[in-house]
């Protein structure tokens, strides 16, 4: 799959008013200027954050602890690990693309090199260390994962 269909398959299956507009702007400044991946990769990583999030049943509501306080959602594996519990009946190979894209979401040491959302997010690796190849993987990784989004 090229990085043009990758981003096809993203908006094919993307809430069309949450996320469609910003897929499409992310291709076109993509294919005229390649060396934005750097711009784009933290957005992948909250995008795929969310595509996971849309499998569960923290998508949509609001998540409240046991005095009806608002609760902190699941993040990072913790969201993944909700995803497979919660549709390990549904689809085999969702449940062996999630497990395959965990790595994504292992613990970041300050040596990482920008491969996953925490050395991403938390800012362990500086921008200039990411990578168009990885980039490229995550965008690829999104658009496998895309047909089982609960968007």
């Amino acid at each position: 799959m090229t990085i043009n269909d990758s981003f096809e398959e993203i908006m094919q299956y993307a809430h069309f008013w949450n996320w469609v507009p910003d897929w499409q702007v992310v291709k076109e400044i993509y294919n005229a200027h390649p060396e934005s991946y750097s711009v784009f990769t933290p957005f992948a990583y909250s995008y795929l954050e969310e595509l996971i999030r849309s499998m569960t049943s923290e998508y949509g509501v609001e998540i409240l602890d046991k005095d009806g306080l608002p609760s902190v959602r699941k993040v990072g594996t913790r969201l993944i690990n909700l995803a497979i519990e919660e549709n390990k009946n549904k689809s085999t190979e969702l449940i062996a693309l999630l497990e395959e894209l965990k790595v994504y979401f292992s613990t970041s040491k300050r040596t990482n090199f920008g491969d996953n959302r925490n050395s991403v997010a938390h800012g362990y690796m500086h921008p200039r260390f990411w990578s168009k190849d990885s980039f490229e993987k995550l965008i690829l990784d999104i658009a496998r994962l895309s047909k089982f989004s609960g968007f």
